[in-house]
């Protein structure tokens, strides 16, 4: 379905598969990207049009010094109560999707690449499915993404393991997929060859 007159590709992937790196290249192919991740930050950033919101329904321990969301806190408290989950979720998706809209709509290019981190998560980003024209996922091996992530955050494999299992599974990402990108033992240049080719593809 075109939005705006424009075709919308859905892009996802789980941490540590490479989905940004895929997203800026599919930008220098010439797609705009629309990044989810970025605009969640930028709404819960001190003065970050989520944060009155948020103040109000978790109180100032949430909200660090410089007033914005203390991420830590939040990440402690979401992975362990569902309700603060939806209750934060109810505030920021529609914030993002807004900002999201208007991306879209502000762009000039035929295609526009949604990153959407949970797309293939119940309950998480809907809304967008019925007007994807196409989804992408990229995919690698689990231990290939722990790794992945240990590398350049230095965060525990215990933590990335967490992260993982609130997220989608594997196959229920690629069941969503019109194209899979396999990142899993390319070279940078190998895996700009393919994104290519499977953007080719996709249009």
């Amino acid at each position: 379905m075109k939005l705006l007159g424009k075709k919308l590709l859905g892009l996802t992937g789980g941490i540590g598969s490479g989905k940004s790196t895929v997203a800026s290249m599919l930008r220098e192919l010439g797609a705009m990207v629309v990044d989810a991740d970025a605009i969640s930050r930028a709404t819960t950033a001190a003065g970050g049009s989520a944060m009155a919101a948020i103040r109000i329904a978790f109180g100032d321990d949430f909200v660090d010094a410089t007033g914005a969301l203390d991420r830590a806190k939040m990440r402690e408290l979401v992975f362990v109560d569902a309700a603060a989950k939806q209750k934060l979720e109810d505030i920021t998706h529609p914030l993002i999707k807004q900002a999201m809209q208007n991306q879209i709509a502000a762009a000039t290019t035929p295609w526009v690449v949604l990153d959407l981190p949970l797309l293939a998560e119940a309950g998480s980003f809907d809304g967008w499915k019925p007007l994807l024209d196409k989804v992408c996922v990229v995919d690698c091996l689990e231990s290939t993404q722990i790794a992945r992530v240990m590398a350049r955050s230095q965060t525990p494999e215990s933590q990335v393991r967490s992260i993982m299992a609130n997220q989608a599974s594997r196959a229920a990402r690629c069941a969503i997929a019109d194209a899979v990108i396999h990142n899993e033992g390319l070279t940078f240049d190998a895996l700009g060859q393919t994104v290519a080719r499977v953007f080719a593809k996709l249009q």
